[in-house]
């Protein structure tokens, strides 16, 4: 499938009132090859047995933005998620307070857990590369730190890794996917007190549809973010496969560590 045409402001979907995704600066529908993605996504988010209720919450009031590329990791593709999530950035102003950047893309296809989070940490590692935004200091950019989340334009997200080989049915989707959600909207559910509730539905949802939790889930603070992105479980001592880039010298000639919280 060719979706070079997609590295371009056509790539980022805005859904509209009837769910269906329209160019952002045009208000015409988006090719036909990106709905027909888009309407398996959403199909699976809106089954009532769907368990994250958040990503519910989103789709159904469409607070999210979706996009689809053709090459996880690929650089062409690096290049249009960057532009999309920095764009997806500013957007959040505009939407309510649970929204979720989705995007999709057209392969390789994992064949295992382990394939999809090379992908992955692959993807994130490049996407960070060609980041000209300091690390959002609200969380750690150290990827062992239990208040590390990942950064992108100055925003930290909790990434959500999907694929057709996950062996949790929540994460099980046919193309591999990776879901940004802000770390500020965890945030906000704490300070408004709903937090709790929000994860105890999750969690009970999860029960339902797996007969068990998430062996990944863990409270922010408690371990990385990290940990729980690709939705394999890992022992204690593993590592995230992510180096955060140093800054470039100053005028001074130093060499600039990223800061860390």
């Amino acid at each position: 499938m060719d979706l070079t045409t997609c590295i371009s402001d056509i790539c980022y979907g805005v859904p509209n009132a009837k769910g269906h995704l329209v160019n952002q600066l045009t208000g015409e529908p988006i090719e036909e090859v990106v709905q027909f993605i888009h309407a398996q996504f959403r199909t699976m988010v809106l089954s009532p047995q769907f368990s994250c209720v958040g990503a519910k919450s989103a789709v159904n009031s469409n607070m999210y933005r979706f996009a689809l590329y053709e090459e996880m990791g690929g650089d062409a593709d690096t290049e249009g998620l960057a532009r999309d999530l920095a764009l997806f950035v500013k957007d959040q102003e505009s939407l309510g307070s649970i929204n979720t950047f989705i995007a999709c893309f057209d392969k390789p296809h994992p064949t295992s857990e382990k394939h999809f989070e090379a992908l992955m940490w692959r993807q994130l590692q490049r996407l960070h590369e060609v980041d000209l935004v300091e690390w959002d200091g609200n969380v750690s950019s150290n990827p062992d730190d239990p208040h590390f989340s990942y950064s992108f334009f100055g925003r930290a997200f909790f990434v959500v890794g999907m694929h057709p080989a996950a062996s949790r049915y929540a994460r099980r989707f046919a193309y591999p996917t990776l879901v940004f959600n802000a770390h500020h909207m965890f945030q906000h559910l704490r300070t408004e007190g709903k937090f709790d509730r929000f994860q105890n539905v999750i969690r009970k949802k999860e029960v339902e549809l797996q007969k068990g939790i998430n062996p990944n889930l863990t409270n922010y603070g408690d371990a990385s973010d990290a940990r729980q992105y690709s939705g394999v479980h890992h022992p204690g001592d593993w590592k995230p496969p992510f180096a955060v880039k140093k800054k470039k010298k100053d005028t001074l000639g130093d060499t600039q560590e990223p800061s860390e919280s």
